[in-house]
């Protein structure tokens, strides 16, 4: 059970786990901020195209003392529509914003000069020798230069 435990700790401690933890959270609260938006802002406009009396729906069966009727509320759905747009939107420039760091730093990498080589192998033995040499230490062979 400590083992478990352990290993469990570990992949906590984890830095995706957490940054994943934090983009969640982020991601509910401003999926709220979105959804005031839609509901308090979009969906009265829309309600407004259909003047006072629609609202925003198409009545269907008119309501009666006994029940509230049935109603298609497209005003809703338009809203509905209007924020997944806008959280697709807001994901699409994270996720783009976050490959562009990653191309950067691709690209600072593969700015930097590639190491001179001290060595090189001998044709004869083998053996690894310093790249000046003319002469293998090793098999005494003359090296071409």
């Amino acid at each position: 059970m400590k083992n478990f435990l352990k290993e469990f700790k570990e992949f906590i401690a984890k830095g995706n786990v957490l940054d994943l933890a934090v983009g969640v959270i982020i991601g509910g609260a401003f999926k709220g901020v979105v959804d005031s938006l839609t509901v308090n802002i979009i969906q009265p406009l829309i309600d407004c195209v259909g003047g006072a009396d629609i609202q925003g729906k198409i009545q269907l069966i008119a309501p009666t003392a006994t029940s509230e009727g049935v109603a298609i509320t497209y005003g809703a759905f338009i809203s509905s529509v209007i924020n997944f747009v806008i959280m697709a939107f807001v994901v699409f420039l994270i996720v783009k914003g976050v490959n562009k760091l990653m191309n950067l730093n691709r690209k600072s990498a593969a700015d930097e000069t590639p190491a001179v080589p001290e060595t090189k192998v001998c044709p004869y033995c083998k053996s690894e020798i310093s790249i000046e040499a003319t002469r293998c230490p090793h098999c005494t062979s003359g090296l071409e230069e």
